[in-house]
């Protein structure tokens, strides 16, 4: 009997620990990001983020914050594109090229302060065709899938968190040919809102 009533209480008070540990939130914000390859104008474009956060504690210092946002990058075709690339004769009217993700980035958090904490991660982004579901899009995330790492900054003011940081593509988004290399790379500004 003693040995459940304290299993019980450590359960408890176990769940307190967590739960006190634990925030959800929204967020959202602007992309400021460019394509790096052959055929896209060396220029950064805006864009825009929509979507929610957690918060976990591991501690004083330590944190997870995992998320789900929907990203939206831009970028302008350079005048060479049709080029070098011959087929692709429907760019050439539209130079400007909006890709949708919806991107999981999964960030490490350490705080200095009571205000401002550093984070830094991976995040996995999947591209959505429009004319696909939503399990579709996620079969093809490996294939026209992005994979990038973050790092940035986190200003904690009550329920308010403004963040910054930088993303850099480390696989090649290109599925038109072998030969050039495209990489997503850009800045993200945020606003959001714990519940």
């Amino acid at each position: 009997m003693k040995t459940k009533l304290l299993s019980l209480l450590t359960a408890l008070l176990f769940t307190q620990v967590v739960l006190a540990q634990f925030n959800i939130g929204i967020k959202g914000g602007a992309n400021i990001t460019k394509i790096d390859g052959k055929a896209f104008k060396d220029e950064f474009m805006y864009g825009y983020h929509l979507g929610g956060f957690a918060e976990i504690g591991l501690g004083k210092k330590l944190g997870l914050q995992p998320e789900v946002l929907f990203n939206q990058y831009q970028t302008r075709v350079d005048s060479t594109f049709r080029s070098v690339y011959q087929g692709a004769a429907n760019f050439s009217d539209n130079r400007n090229v909006k890709l949708n993700y919806l991107s999981v980035p999964l960030l490490l958090t350490y705080k200095l302060g009571n205000a401002l904490s550093l984070q830094a991660g991976p995040q996995v982004g999947i591209l959505i065709d429009q004319n696909k579901d939503l399990i579709q899009n996620g079969k093809e995330a490996f294939s026209k899938g992005d994979f990038s790492m973050l790092g940035g900054a986190t200003i904690s003011i009550s329920k308010l968190r403004l963040s910054g940081r930088y993303m850099v593509g480390l696989n090649d988004i290109n599925d038109l040919d072998d030969q050039n290399r495209w990489k997503n790379q850009g800045f993200q500004l945020s606003l959001g809102i714990s519940l």
